[in-house]
């Protein structure tokens, strides 16, 4: 029995084949939004370019991204189903007339009206029509029904929540920061399985890299075959094993011969030992790495410190990594990024030795030791990103619930992050060392084509940063 609280919105009502007389009509009013038709395509399975690629969508009669015709239909079902007759009513069919395309930005008046009643078979035929906000017809057809035939009066439920997450999408924005850009040479080490060759072709393609592939030719040649990829135009640099591509790498760097170097399919300390070997692309802070993070349910990129190269961090250490962090992150548009020292808690507590670490470089950065960043912590994972749990937990921070930099205690924390965030959320990551003269594209054999362009497109924003103020110190010496 419904309380005297109860209003008629937490209700839906039905409307029973006696009352529905000739003539007796419903409408609901929806504009069609990009979010519709990214939802219908993703439980539909409909990805009809038209529907989801402005570029193709622009070149077709219709002169832009159109909405799915049965996305525009469900709106019918949706009306009959909840009004009228709402709640009992059975579906036998349907008939439609699709006779104008259906924008972005479209607003739909859908309405239904009885048109004809079968007293034997209790079935009605619903004349249907969707008009957009000039009154032009969209949509038109009739819809058979076996209305209820007693009365139904059932609560309204609210639909799921839908999280949509268009890696693409975050894709391409990510590839629009390096456009324009001129492509940088970058040595690629040891290129030497599929995965790394063709995401460096793939960069390649993107305009992003001018590969130079460093390795055993015979093995770089035959994967390529193997795989079906193209070595026309590319140039080859043959070496006997992974120690020689990793040092000739690094020497061609250290000569200003490439700009930018990307791990293939060798270990990360070989190619870092290699690094520092060379006096010349030693900046003097320790070398550390980044992950860069397009997460569901965060509305900005994620950016996780140190998740692959130090393993136990001193607190010098992490200033370095905090520093390289806030650099690459300014190179990558954000002004003033905020740092979020993370632990497992977001109190100083003596027994906890990252929580001291965590104050002691949010003082650091207080005194200029650190700089270009807000800084806080401790802070645990939540804190940093969740508003909500901000409230809760009454945290007054400019840097709490909205972190743009994750800095992990330690190396295994950080690393189970990264890779929870990738398998468990699907976020989509790619990743960078810093610290050296030149920046260093690491990726991780599991990692696809498209992780390992967006790891180039990081290289290649920090290679032109990095060219730019040699330019400026070079201008300011002479």
């Amino acid at each position: 029995m419904s309380s005297e609280t109860d209003t008629a919105r937490d209700w839906m009502e039905s409307v029973t084949y006696d009352e529905l007389a000739v003539g007796r009509s419903a409408r609901l009013v929806r504009t069609v939004t990009q979010r519709d038709i990214l939802a219908f395509a993703a439980v539909s399975g409909d990805i009809n370019p038209a529907h989801l690629n402005p570029q193709y969508a622009n070149a077709t009669l219709f002169h832009g991204v159109i909405a799915h015709g049965m996305l525009c239909a469900s709106l019918i079902s949706a009306l009959l189903g909840t009004q009228l007759p709402g709640p009992g009513t059975i579906y036998l069919g349907q008939q439609l007339w699709f006779t104008k395309p259906v924008h972005v930005g479209d607003t739909l008046t859908v309405q239904a009206t009885v048109k004809s009643r079968d007293d034997e078979k209790k079935h009605v035929v619903m004349d249907c029509q969707v008009t957009n906000q000039h009154g032009d017809l969209v949509l038109h057809g009739e819809a058979h029904l076996l209305p209820p035939q007693h009365k139904e009066r059932v609560q309204r439920i609210n639909a799921p929540h839908l999280q949509l997450f268009d890696p693409e999408a975050r894709f391409n924005a990510l590839l629009g920061q390096a456009k324009g850009l001129p492509a940088a040479r970058c040595a690629v080490v040891h290129p030497v399985d599929a995965g790394s060759l063709q995401g460096a072709l793939s960069a390649a393609a993107h305009g992003l890299i001018v590969p130079v592939l460093i390795g055993p030719e015979g093995r770089i040649r035959r994967t390529a075959d193997e795989a079906g990829l193209s070595l026309e135009g590319v140039q080859v640099i043959a070496v006997e094993h992974s120690h020689a591509a990793a040092d000739l790498a690094a020497q061609m760097a250290a000569r200003q011969e490439v700009e930018m170097l990307m791990k293939g399919s060798l270990h990360t300390d070989e190619l870092l030992k290699a690094v520092l070997a060379q006096p010349q692309l030693r900046s003097g802070r320790r070398l550390s790495h980044v992950f860069r993070f397009d997460a569901p349910l965060y509305a900005k990129p994620l950016y996780i410190t140190d998740a692959a190269i130090n393993i136990a961090p001193s607190l010098q250490d992490k200033v370095d990594i905090v520093q390289n962090a806030i650099d690459f992150v300014r190179v990558m548009g954000e002004e003033q990024p905020r740092v979020a020292i993370l632990s497992a808690v977001e109190t100083v507590t003596p027994a906890i030795a990252s929580t001291l670490d965590a104050a002691a470089l949010c003082k650091m950065a207080d005194r200029g030791q650190i700089t270009g960043g807000l800084l806080d912590g401790p802070l645990a994972f939540d804190n940093a990103v969740s508003m909500d749990a901000v409230r809760i937990k009454g945290i007054t921070s400019s840097v709490a619930g909205q972190a743009d930099i994750l800095v992990a205690p330690d190396l295994e924390s950080g690393n189970m992050l990264a890779k929870q965030l990738e398998y468990l959320a699907g976020a989509s990551g790619s990743g960078l060392v810093l610290g050296a003269r030149v920046p260093i594209a690491l990726t991780s054999r599991a990692d696809g084509e498209r992780a390992r362009a967006s790891s180039a497109v990081l290289a290649l924003l920090v290679a032109h940063a990095q060219r730019r103020q040699r330019q400026a110190d070079a201008w300011k010496q002479g």
